[in-house]
């Protein structure tokens, strides 16, 4: 199990990395929510580029020093691009981020998640029904029958009964994985961390998970998933509680979030409330 002090250390140093190199995280994402991703990325100190051909996803892997792979709202051309993007990635040796947003909606959607397990992301973001049906899905933990556990884009289950499938699903990938919820949870399946903080109007406000989602991508082209994944949640968190306190309706707290994430210090960041736990 990791030690916390250690793991502040690391995190305080890739915010500040963050900050002084504007890294390129490239993204291939949902496109209700495709301005808070690339706004997002900007205010913690990266650089945002969104794209849907598969040859520009293959450039954006030589480009940048990551990638973020989004779900939501696909198109016929993703049948091609999602998979090409990541097995570059895995090639190339970047990582990348996969958020498996309505998993169990359609048979696309299913076809190219299962597809995508073989290319190993760095790390995996969802809610608690979403974890566990990829789990299931890709065989780790549970059944292929945890589809139907997920409801659209929202949680039917709870942080804690995803830990399991988050746990295996980071022992396969090697990476870390994302469980969004009123604490978040962080595992690379050796330790786990419990990340506090955060808003109710975070759930009031489309597009949080997936603004998330592109983030980790910017902390993981500067440090190893774990550390990527906690520095990514705690500056979300971090953000939200000072938000929640400027602004008390949701689209003046989506304002107030994204300058929160732009004044956040690394050692703001690295300090937010955490527990660290065994997995």
């Amino acid at each position: 199990m990791i030690e916390q002090k250690l793991l502040e250390a690391s995190i305080a140093k890739a915010a500040a990395d963050v900050r002084a190199n504007n890294p390129l995280a490239g993204s291939i994402t949902n496109t209700v929510t495709i301005d808070f991703v690339a706004n997002a990325q900007l205010a913690v100190g990266g650089s945002a580029a969104m794209v849907y051909l598969p040859d520009e996803g293959e450039t954006l892997v030589a480009a940048g020093g990551a990638v973020y792979l989004n779900m939501g709202t696909l198109f016929p051309i993703y049948e091609e691009t999602i998979p090409r993007t990541a097995a570059a990635a895995q090639a190339a040796g970047k990582p990348w981020v996969l958020d498996p947003v309505g998993i169990g909606i359609g048979s696309l959607r299913t076809k190219l998640l299962s597809e995508l397990k073989q290319h190993k992301p760095a790390i995996v973001r969802g809610n608690a029904s979403e974890i566990i049906a990829l789990a299931g899905l890709w065989g780790l933990e549970g059944t292929a029958d945890d589809l139907s556990r997920a409801r659209g884009v929202d949680t039917a289950d709870t942080v804690e009964a995803a830990r399991a499938a988050a746990v295996a699903l980071a022992r396969y990938t090697e990476g870390a994985v994302v469980i969004s919820g009123e604490s978040d949870l962080v595992t690379d399946g050796h330790s786990v961390v419990i990340s506090h903080g955060g808003s109710a109007l975070m759930g009031k406000v489309t597009g949080f998970g997936c603004s998330q989602g592109g983030v980790l991508a910017v902390y993981a082209t500067q440090t190893d998933p774990f550390t990527a994944a906690v520095a990514a949640v705690n500056h979300y968190n971090l953000a939200g509680v000072a938000a929640a306190a400027a602004a008390d309706a949701p689209a003046s707290f989506k304002v107030a979030f994204i300058d929160e994430l732009f004044r956040a210090t690394p050692e703001a960041v690295a300090g937010n409330s955490i527990e660290i736990q065994e997995a």
